[in-house]
């Protein structure tokens, strides 16, 4: 079974987001053991990631449109959509509750920033595999 221009543009989308993002969580992992507490220290890391990820998104569709044309978006394409976002948003959830709770203990700003981030980050991947599987499962 051939995989349709959404779901390549999914696959596309994990990857960038696994890559780019995954090494800014490492470099931000690094920085934050080694003491680093002020924001700014982070912002042009995550500049440079965001800019990156942005390259490697349009990089990817430019030549996942060139294998293949773009399709129509469809009823299924919006239900595996919509399925998956309503899987994944516990996670995004649940990290907001754990950033308040540590506002709450007085954790350092970087912390709770880097918490709240890296619970978006996984609440999306989380959703990109969920659409992948339902893809694949032929939903």
């Amino acid at each position: 079974m051939s995989a349709s221009f959404l779901e390549r543009s999914v696959w596309i989308q994990l990857f960038s987001m696994l890559l780019v993002l995954g090494g800014y969580f490492l470099v931000a992992s690094r920085m934050l053991g080694a003491g680093v507490l002020a924001l700014p220290a982070y912002v042009a890391v995550f500049g440079v990631s965001v800019a990156l990820m942005v390259v490697v998104i349009v990089v990817g569709h430019v030549v996942a449109a060139i294998v293949s044309r773009p399709d129509d978006e469809d009823e299924r394409d919006r239900l595996i959509a919509w399925r998956a976002e309503a899987r994944s948003g516990w996670v995004l959830a649940t990290g907001v509750l754990a950033g308040i709770t540590a506002m709450l203990f007085s954790w350092p700003s970087a912390w709770v920033a880097h918490l709240l981030l890296l619970s978006l980050f996984l609440s999306e991947v989380l959703k990109l595999v969920l659409q992948l599987v339902d893809y694949r499962r032929g939903f």
